[in-house]
C-alpha cells in the first residue's frame, strides 16, 4: 500500500460557548436570526500524514487537544474545518468502554465487535480464546461489562484490538489504567505489531514510551501544532518547555530578581556565540565558555560558574579559586575566564550555564548571568548525566 494512511489537512474543531443559561438563550436567538453562535477552538490548523509502517507519537498537555485529534482521525467526531482523510483497517483504543454494551458480557462484547469488524461466525469461535487469554479476566469473561474495573475494560478492549491486528492501530493514554504487568504485556505487543509492519498513532504522558515506540511526534499546545519530527527533537524540547515553565514558577515563589553590580557580567560566550537564541551541543560534545567581567578599579575578581537544568536543578559547580584559574585581563577594566568541557557528559535536553561575579576574597557575589544551550541527541537514557558504563 503506498501513500499515507491517514491524511490530516487544516483540521480544526470548536465548540459553542454554552456556560449559561443567558448565554444558551442569547444563542437561541442568534441562530433564529441566521447568526454565527459564538465558538471556542479547541484544535486549529493541524496538519500531518502517516506513511504505512510508521509509528507517531502525539504529545501535550492535558487539554491541549489530542484525544479530540484521535476522535477526529477516527470519525467518532466531525471537524468544524479541514478534513481527514484515513485508508486501511483501523484499531483503536480512545475511551474506557467505547465500544461495548455495557448491559452484555465480555464473551458477547468479543463476538460483537468482532462481528462489526466482518468476521464470520467461524472466525469469531476460533479467534475468541485467544482473546480471553490475552485478556486474562478469569471468570468475569461471563460477567456484563457494567461490573467490570476500568482495569478489566482496557485488558478486553486491548485484547480484541491485538486479535484484529489492524493495519493502523490508534490507542489514547488508556493503558495508564492497566496494571503494571499488562501494560509491559501490551507494550510488547505494540513493539511486535510495530516491527512487523503495523502503523501505529500513540497517545501518552510517557516520553519514555512515546521514544521507545515511535519513530516521529507530534507536540500540541493549546489546540495548535508546536512541533513536529523527529521523535528524539521534539520530545526533548517539549521536556525543555515544562523546564523552563517550572523554573519560572520557582522564580516567582522564591521571588528572584536583579542586583545593582559592581562586578557586571558584560557577556558569556558559549563556543563562541554570543546572540540570544540558546545553540545546541551534541550530547558528549565540546562546550567551551568564555565569561567578561567589568572590574571596576580594576579590582580583582573570581567567578563561580555552574551547569544546571532548565527547571533549576543544580548539576554541577565549581569556583576559579578552586581551580586555580587565572583570567585573562583585557584593555581597560575588563577581564576575561575561559572555561572548557571537552566531553560534556549531559543527557540531551535544555540547561544553562549559571555565572557569578565575586569578590578576590569570596565573600560576596555582585552579578550572575544565565546562558540557555540546549543538548541533541538520540540518547534513551534518564536522568541529567550519561555516565560510562558497561555490563557483564
Amino acid at each position: 500500500m503506498t501513500g499515507p494512511l491517514v491524511s490530516v489537512r487544516d483540521l480544526g474543531k470548536s465548540y459553542p460557548l454554552h456556560n449559561s443559561p443567558g448565554r444558551n438563550a442569547r444563542d437561541l436567538v442568534r441562530v433564529l436570526l441566521g447568526r454565527p453562535v459564538e465558538r471556542a477552538a479547541v484544535l486549529e490548523g493541524v496538519s500531518f500524514d502517516v506513511l504505512p509502517r510508521e509509528s507517531l507519537g502525539i504529545i501535550g498537555e492535558n487539554g491541549a487537544g489530542k484525544s479530540t485529534l484521535l476522535k477526529l482521525i477516527t470519525g467518532v467526531l466531525r471537524p468544524s474545518i479541514g478534513n481527514v482523510y484515513r485508508r486501511g483497517r483501523v484499531g483503536a483504543l480512545l475511551e474506557l468502554g467505547a465500544g461495548f454494551d455495557r448491559d452484555l458480557t465480555g464473551r458477547q462484547n468479543i463476538a460483537l465487535s468482532a462481528g462489526l469488524q466482518g468476521w464470520s461466525g467461524a472466525q469469531i469461535r476460533e479467534r475468541e480464546q485467544q482473546i480471553i487469554e490475552f485478556a486474562d479476566i478469569g471468570r468475569y469473561v461471563d460477567e456484563p461489562i457494567k461490573h467490570y474495573s476500568s482495569g478489566m475494560v482496557v485488558r478486553l478492549g486491548f485484547a480484541i484490538v491485538a486479535a484484529v491486528k489492524p493495519e493502523l492501530l490508534i490507542t489514547d493514554e488508556v493503558l495508564a489504567v492497566g496494571d503494571e504487568s499488562f501494560q509491559k504485556k501490551c507494550i510488547r505487543w505494540i513493539e511486535g505489531y510495530v516491527e512487523e509492519g503495523g502503523t501505529l498513532l500513540f497517545v501518552s504522558h510517557s516520553m519514555y514510551h512515546i521514544q521507545k515506540l515511535c519513530r516521529h511526534a507530534l507536540w500540541l499546545r493549546s489546540g495548535r501544532v508546536a512541533a513536529y519530527g523527529d521523535v528524539f527533537d521534539v520530545t526533548r524540547d517539549y521536556l525543555a518547555y515544562h523546564e523552563r515553565l517550572a523554573a519560572a514558577e520557582a522564580d516567582r515563589d522564591m521571588g528572584l530578581g536583579g542586583v545593582a553590580s559592581d562586578l557586571r557580567l558584560v557577556r558569556v560566550s558559549l563556543n563562541g556565540e554570543e546572540g540570544e537564541l540558546p545553540p545546541d551541543i551534541e550530547s558528549g560534545g565540546r562546550l567551551e565558555a568564555e565569561v567578561t567581567v567589568d572590574s571596576s578599579d580594576a579590582q580583582p575578581v573570581r567567578i563561580v560558574l555552574g551547569l544546571v537544568r532548565a527547571d533549576g536543578t543544580a548539576i554541577f559547580g565549581t569556583t576559579s579559586e578552586i581551580d586555580g584559574a587565572e583570567p585573562i585581563r583585557q584593555e581597560g577594566r575588563l577581564i576575561t575566564f575561559r572555561v572548557v568541557f571537552d566531553a560534556l557528559p549531559l543527557l540531551p535536553g535544555s540547561y544553562s550555564l549559571r555565572v557569578h561575579s565575586m569578590d578576590h576574597e569570596g565573600h560576596r557575589i555582585f552579578d550572575t548571568l544565565d546562558r540557555a544551550f540546549t543538548v541533541r541527541g538520540r540518547l534513551r537514557e534518564v536522568g541529567l548525566v550519561n555516565l560510562p558504563h558497561r555490563w557483564g
